[in-house]
C-alpha cells in the first residue's frame, strides 16, 4: 500500500512553513483499507447515498456515518476489491469502477475553485513577467505551473524563487486550460499564489489531489537539486 506522495518535489521547506503544517495537525481518522490512523487532511470520506451508492464527500459536510479512505488511487481501488464500505457501512454499498476518477475530478475542482477564490480576493499573479517580478517582493506559497507549459520558462521562475526562498512548493498537475478556466482567463502558464489561509487549504487539497493524479514536478527540478 502506497501513501501519496507528500514528499513531493519542493524548494526546501522550513519546519515552522504554515502548508506542510496544515497538511499534518488536526483531527485523525482510521483508513477503512488499511486500519492505519492518519490525519484527515490525508483522508478521503465517503457516506452511503439514499440508494446505497458510495459517495465521495471531498468537502466532509454530507449528513451520515462515514468512512475514510487514504487519499490514493491505490486506496480507492483497494476499497473497491474488497468491498470495504460495505462491511465499513454494515450495508451493502455500490461502489462504481469510475470512483477513483471521480474521486480524481473533484479533488481537482476543488483545488481550482480555490485557486479561483484567491484570484479574486487578489492573492494570485498570473503570466511570466508579474509572477517574477512578484517573487522578488514576497516569498510565494506555491508557484503554479502548467503540466503543458514550456520547460524554459518554468525553470527561469523557480530558479528565481530558489535563489530567493525556502518553503516555496510548486505545482504542477493542471494543465493551462484548467487554470485558465480557474481563474477566468484564457490558457494560464505561470501563476503564483501568495501566503494566507487560501493557500494553506489549498495544500490540503493539492496534496489529496497528488494521490490520484501524476505531480510532474517531482521531474520537473530533480536534475542538480540536492
Amino acid at each position: 500500500m502506497l501513501w501519496p506522495n507528500w514528499g513531493r518535489r519542493t524548494i526546501p521547506t522550513r519546519p515552522n512553513d504554515t502548508a506542510n503544517a496544515d497538511r499534518q495537525a488536526g483531527p485523525e481518522r482510521e483508513c477503512a483499507v488499511t486500519r492505519e490512523v492518519r490525519p484527515k487532511s490525508e483522508l478521503i470520506r465517503f457516506v452511503r447515498g439514499p440508494s446505497g451508492e458510495a459517495v465521495p464527500d471531498i468537502r466532509e459536510k454530507l449528513p451520515g456515518r462515514g468512512a475514510w479512505i487514504a487519499a490514493s488511487r491505490s486506496a480507492v481501488e483497494d476499497a473497491l476489491k474488497k468491498d470495504v464500505l460495505s462491511r465499513r457501512f454494515k450495508a451493502k454499498t455500490s461502489t462504481p469502477e469510475d470512483l477513483p476518477d471521480q474521486v480524481e475530478r473533484l479533488l481537482a475542482d476543488q483545488a481550482l475553485a480555490l485557486l479561483g477564490m484567491a484570484q479574486k480576493a487578489g492573492f494570485v499573479t498570473t503570466g511570466f513577467d508579474k509572477v517574477r517580478e512578484a517573487v522578488r517582493k514576497q516569498r510565494p506559497a506555491w508557484l503554479i505551473e502548467a503540466e503543458d507549459g514550456a520547460e524554459d520558462g518554468r525553470q527561469k521562475v523557480y530558479s528565481l524563487a530558489k535563489a530567493l526562498y525556502t518553503g516555496v512548493e510548486v505545482a504542477g498537475a493542471f494543465t493551462s486550460a484548467e487554470l485558465g478556466m480557474a481563474l477566468g482567463r484564457g490558457g494560464v502558464i505561470h501563476a503564483l499564489l501568495r501566503p494566507g489561509p487560501l493557500a494553506q487549504k489549498f495544500s490540503v487539497a493539492y496534496g489529496r489531489l497528488c494521490g490520484f493524479r501524476s505531480s510532474p514536478e517531482d521531474l520537473w527540478f530533480s536534475a542538480g537539486d540536492p
